[in-house]
């Protein structure tokens, strides 16, 4: 019991310390894990995927995919630069890697990587649209979501085991239990997909880095209507498994797009 205490007057401190704020939305979020573990695990299992997986050999649609990618985050890294944030950016490693697969998706990584595959270029059908996709996944990567998920399971992990078996008479091995949850991260951005609410905030970002980048957010409402169209009558595709329906997407996009477009820069 005495040990149960204390460490859950050490969780609740850690959790109090460890509060961050989403940039933009202003989101409370909890960030347990450092950059300084959560990055060298995100490169890792990025080049894994990388190595085992074929990179698309159309050169033209690669370098579009680099293109429209390079573009939204020098816009982004203005932003948290002018916005005294720069230090959220510190060891990443931006990375835009176009795979061949025709599965109608594309996810990103903490730190700055971030894949598209072949199968959702017909439906983004031009630079705006890939655009819409390419701003979505980097929000999820400034908005610290896959930080903020994994937060959530070390805790729920840690309330699943029966403390009194680790905490009793070894608190060293509940440590342990924390960590082991760290490596169950490494899937991140590729077998667990995100909650309904990281995927309304990054959308919501998503049209701000649009509009930051100089694209048009028009191309935004416009994508989710083809992919809709995808769906019907038949299983949604991958990118949609644990998004908003499509209809209350497109509403919610055309109720972004004046606020996203106070952000918006000509692409010089």
């Amino acid at each position: 019991m005495k040990y149960s205490k204390i460490f859950l007057y050490g969780l609740l401190a850690l959790m109090l310390t460890t509060c961050a704020t989403v940039p933009i939305t202003g989101r409370k979020q909890l960030n347990l894990i450092p950059s300084s573990t959560l990055l060298p695990m995100s490169f890792n299992q990025y080049s894994e995927f990388l190595n085992t997986n074929q990179l698309s050999t159309n050169s033209a649609e690669t370098q579009m995919v680099k293109r429209v990618g390079n573009r939204i985050q020098r816009a982004v890294e203005k932003y948290m630069t002018q916005n005294g944030m720069a230090s959220r950016l510190e060891g990443f490693q931006w990375e835009y890697n176009l795979v061949e697969d025709q599965a109608v998706n594309a996810w990103a990584m903490p730190g700055g990587k971030v894949v598209f595959y072949t199968g959702i270029l017909p439906v983004t059908k031009n630079e705006d649209g890939l655009a819409v996709v390419m701003g979505h996944e980097i929000a999820h990567i400034i908005a610290g979501h896959g930080n903020e998920r994994m937060s959530k399971g070390l805790l729920a992990q840690a309330g699943q085991v029966a403390l009194s078996t680790y905490m009793r008479d070894q608190p060293q091995a509940t440590q342990n239990m924390m960590l082991a949850a760290y490596g169950a991260g490494t899937q991140v951005g590729v077998m667990l997909p995100f909650s309904r609410k990281h995927e309304r905030e990054a959308d919501k970002l998503g049209l701000i880095f649009m509009a930051m980048a100089g694209y048009d957010l028009n191309e935004a409402p416009q994508f989710w209507e083809r992919m809709s169209a995808m769906s019907n009558g038949q299983a949604p595709p991958e990118f949609l498994s644990t998004h908003p329906s499509t209809e209350s997407r497109i509403q919610d996009m055309r109720r972004y797009i004046p606020e996203a477009m106070k952000y918006y820069q000509p692409n010089n």
